[in-house]
């Protein structure tokens, strides 16, 4: 089943956190006035972070990021955080409530990514594909990057907002590919629908063939869509070295959204020639907007937005409690 497969994925990767959070890594902190200055983390293959595109434009201050490799997917993101991995992750708020209630130590404390009339997730189809509606997709295959994240969370409740059952919904077939394989899959017939967003979407309507079914920016209009993540005892102990990688990401996000687009495509094309780790910057030329709103300050709808769902899949059992969830106390853009 659809649901089993993600909810038992998301809790058993949580145990192996809450196994291992309290081992310290090589950047873990110490007590007292020293504070941790190095950040390791998960990049974005062909992409530019908020991190990285903070530390190049100098809002990190003496805070240095260290690559350790790219992420997955939202849900590994974080899960690397937990375990003390990565020092810090991001992923789908949904993917955090997860975490969370499974007992892992960890808080957001900023939004990272977002949807807005410009940059959004979409569900395409081939253009002669039968599908039309919600009802069209019982029996039929979605592709999506990972299961138990925002995909998954969008579908289910556009599927539920459209008249479908809890049954008829687990009738969809939910097929985890890269996202770099996506557009090749629906154009093959190798799936019915693929969840296409960013550079990767622009290039796929470019040459044609598709068209949108349903998106989440029609279905809740412009929102926050995840937050990045620290363990608890990181937050405790080096509380100026977060204060600056989150206000620093805070203003890069105001840096996108202010900045002429040609410009912003220029800064990020010279951050990935300089890391110089063989990637392509073809795609950059489809980068829109930034999506993530108000300097990245996180509120309860990041959260609540998706209790429903967080019910019906079984992680929560009551009504959602977001402040358990997230802080905005290292954000200073939220303090004006």
């Amino acid at each position: 089943m659809k649901k089993l497969t993600s909810i038992v994925g998301a809790t058993s990767a949580a145990i192996v956190a809450l196994a291992v959070s309290a081992c310290s890594g090589p950047a873990a902190a110490t007590s007292g006035a020293h504070q941790v200055t190095e950040l390791r983390y998960q990049g974005s293959a062909n992409n530019v972070t908020l991190p990285e595109l903070a530390q190049d434009l100098g809002f990190l201050g003496d805070v240095k990021l260290t690559w350790v490799g790219n992420t997955i997917s939202g849900p590994q993101d974080i899960q690397s955080a937990a375990t003390g991995q990565t020092d810090f992750g991001g992923a789908f708020a949904g993917a955090v409530v997860k975490l969370v209630e499974a007992g892992a130590p960890v808080k957001a404390v900023v939004n990272y990514y977002g949807e807005d009339e410009k940059t959004f997730s979409g569900f395409y189809v081939k253009n002669e594909s039968s599908i039309h509606g919600a009802r069209d997709l019982i029996g039929k295959k979605i592709a999506v990057n990972t299961l138990g994240a925002h995909s998954e969370a969008v579908i289910d409740t556009w599927l539920e907002k459209n008249g479908l059952s809890k049954d008829e919904i687990n009738q969809v077939q939910l097929v985890v590919l890269p996202p770099n394989d996506t557009e090749e899959a629906v154009r093959r017939g190798q799936v019915d629908v693929g969840s296409l967003s960013g550079p990767l979407q622009d290039h796929a309507i470019a040459t044609g063939g598709l068209r949108s079914l349903f998106s989440d920016y029609g279905l809740f209009g412009a929102f926050a869509g995840g937050q990045y993540v620290f363990r608890s005892d990181f937050l405790a102990q080096n509380p100026d070295t977060v204060r600056t990688f989150t206000t620093g990401v805070a203003k890069a996000i105001e840096w996108e959204r202010t900045t002429p687009r040609d410009q912003v495509i220029q800064r990020f094309t010279q951050i990935i020639q300089k890391r110089n780790r063989g990637e392509s910057t073809a795609n950059l030329q489809y980068w829109k907007s930034v999506g993530v709103p108000n300097a990245g300050i996180v509120t309860d709808a990041d959260f609540s937005r998706w209790d429903s769902w967080l019910r019906e899949t079984g992680i929560l059992n009551s009504p959602i409690t977001p402040p358990k969830y997230y802080t905005n106390e290292f954000n200073s853009l939220a303090k004006g």
